[in-house]
């Protein structure tokens, strides 16, 4: 894959999948900056892997997205993948969603990520060279009940990214999606058995996908092995969406 010493961006880093992701770029020998909101679970992860860098952040406090994008390009000394992973949910019937929850997730899910790739393309455009693969979801593709700010935000980070792709394909830039379907963490452990029983008769593989299988699509991605793949969407999800 060589994706040693590749200098990787992670956010998002303290959930299911963002710890697969940390996890994937270390055993590839890549430099990581990893960052999340909690600051216990970014030092549980400093001290399984030491030589990961960790930054707390808050992804709402828009304003200094690109005074962070420096810290990151100067502590990594540059900045070769960027992977968009943080995000939220605050569901509700659309009826009963209010408008500081529906512009809460998309601030945090859309406009954070579209700042992230703005000031990190600035410095790949300098070393002629990047990869960003931001993560969306089934649901930006389906829609889901009561997660209509949810999947507004997922799927406008899909149509967001084919822009970006189109915009830097000639800048040796390639910018994709991974969209995962139901992954197995903490949040799916607390779906009632039942429900989840019905969540799995619809995929037909029969079961719940791992972290892993969405850091081997990112790591993959991220690799020169796809460089000619540029705005696309890889789907994740045991055959439960086929695009």
């Amino acid at each position: 894959m060589q994706l040693n010493n590749k200098k990787v961006l992670i956010t998002g880093a303290t959930g299911g999948i963002g710890g697969s992701l940390v996890e994937k770029f270390n055993s590839f020998g890549s430099k990581i900056i990893a960052t999340g909101t909690n600051e216990e679970k970014l030092q549980n992860l400093k001290k399984k892997y030491p030589n990961l860098i960790v930054e707390k952040f808050k992804l709402n406090e828009h304003d200094n997205i690109e005074e962070f994008i420096e810290k990151v390009n100067k502590n990594l000394g540059g900045l070769d993948i960027v992977v968009n992973n943080a995000g939220i949910t605050l569901d509700n019937l659309s009826i009963r969603l209010t408008n500081e929850n529906w512009k809460k997730v998309l601030d945090i899910n859309l406009t954070s990520t579209f700042l992230m790739c703005k000031f990190a393309i600035k410095k790949m455009l300098k070393q002629k060279y990047g990869k960003i693969i931001n993560i969306t979801s089934i649901v930006g593709h389906t829609g889901n009940l009561g997660q209509a700010n949810y999947a507004a935000s997922k799927a406008g980070i899909i149509a967001f990214s084919k822009s970006l792709a189109i915009e830097y394909a000639k800048k040796n830039i390639n910018i994709n999606c991974v969209s995962p379907g139901f992954i197995q963490t903490e949040m799916t452990d607390k779906i009632n058995e039942d429900f989840k029983k019905t969540l799995i008769s619809r995929i037909p593989s029969g079961n719940l996908g791992t972290g892993e299988d969405v850091s081997n699509c990112v790591a993959f991605l991220a690799s020169d092995m796809a460089k000619y793949i540029n705005g696309e969407t890889i789907h994740v999800n045991g055959g439960m969406y086929m695009a």
